[in-house]
């Protein structure tokens, strides 16, 4: 009877066992990249090679794009200023983002390839920023106007584009795909914030989860969207906009998160607040958000790219509230 009475409770504990919800901890390996020199580094998005990009600290306390790739981080250097940052990284090798120069320590937007550092033409302001490049060699992001805005850009072939605005003053962009569907953000005529989609010169309002404002981070081949909205009861939400519709994505039981990067296969990443207030990197697939812990200690991350083998590239605190640059692998 003892004997029985003993099966009869582990089937019962394993049966509540796979009740339970899966812990990332138990399917993704988290692994420290390292940095340049001191303790403070991020990543900002991998490709399919798993060549991850992002800002480190140097050992000359200043803070410079790198590249890693196969456990080496390599300093990609500046314009000539103090300060730079790779903030995004197309399969063939090509690296966008930004850096200040040797005069100034506004961004300029800036392209790394094959170990060059070219700085990219503005729409005659003097603040710029390179945010996503295809495949196709297209970059997207923002730069002023001589009157101070800033628009919305795409540079292709050594020309720049006005992307325009949803009839504000302002927008960005912040992702495209390989079709040359454009992604960001844009001031309206009414004062507001709208996430947006340019395709053939047309820009489009996707609309909002019921708030005023919504921003658009990224777009795959398929057309699906991530980023933010704001709901009608004023929490900051993750989406996936799809064939017209807007589905928020929830959270890890706090209020607010944001989808930053989507891959081919719909997988989602982002970062969310969590039931105890804290913000942790997550990954959204099939439904469901999981949490992506943090490292070893540490008590925040945040997810910032994610390429179709599933690994994600992001963001860690240490104890100490150091940042340092992740990667999560399956």
């Amino acid at each position: 009877m003892k004997r029985k009475i003993n099966s009869v409770l582990a089937i019962a504990a394993i049966i509540l066992l796979l009740a339970q919800p899966v812990s990332a901890a138990a399917s993704y390996s988290i692994q420290d990249l390292g940095n340049l020199g001191r303790s403070w580094a991020g990543a900002t998005d991998i490709n399919e090679r798993g060549q991850v990009v992002g800002w480190s600290g140097t050992a000359s306390f200043e803070t410079h794009a790198f590249l890693w790739k196969k456990g080496t981080m390599t300093d990609l250097g500046t314009l000539g200023g103090f300060e730079s940052s790779a903030l995004a990284i197309n399969n063939r090798g090509q690296i966008v983002g930004w850096s200040g120069t040797a005069t100034s320590t506004i961004s300029h937007a800036v392209l790394w390839e094959n170990g060059t550092i070219t700085e990219l033409e503005t729409l005659g302001g003097i603040w710029s920023s390179a945010n996503d490049i295809n495949a196709r060699g297209q970059i997207v992001g923002f730069s002023t106007i001589p009157s101070g805005e800033e628009h919305a850009v795409l540079w292709e072939k050594g020309a720049i584009t006005d992307l325009g605005t949803l009839g504000g003053l302002y927008s960005a962009a912040y992702g495209i795909n390989e079709r040359g569907q454009v992604v960001g953000w844009s001031s309206t005529a009414s004062g507001e914030g709208a996430a947006f989609l340019w395709e053939d010169g047309t820009m489009i309002d996707l609309g909002s989860l019921g708030g005023s404002w919504s921003q658009a981070n990224s777009i795959n081949a398929r057309g699906q969207i991530v980023g933010q909205s704001f709901t009608d009861s004023g929490e900051r939400r993750a989406f996936l906009w799809e064939d017209g519709t807007m589905i928020d994505l929830g959270t890890l039981g706090g209020g607010d998160s944001e989808a930053v990067d989507i891959n081919e296969r719909g997988q989602v990443v982002g970062w969310s607040h969590t039931a105890s207030g804290q913000t942790h990197a997550f990954l959204w697939e099939n439904g469901t958000m999981i949490d992506l812990g943090t490292l070893p200690g540490g008590f925040e991350s945040t997810a910032t790219g994610i390429n179709n083998r599933g690994q994600i590239a992001g963001r860690s605190f240490d104890d100490e509230s150091n940042p340092h640059a992740i990667l999560w692998t399956r």
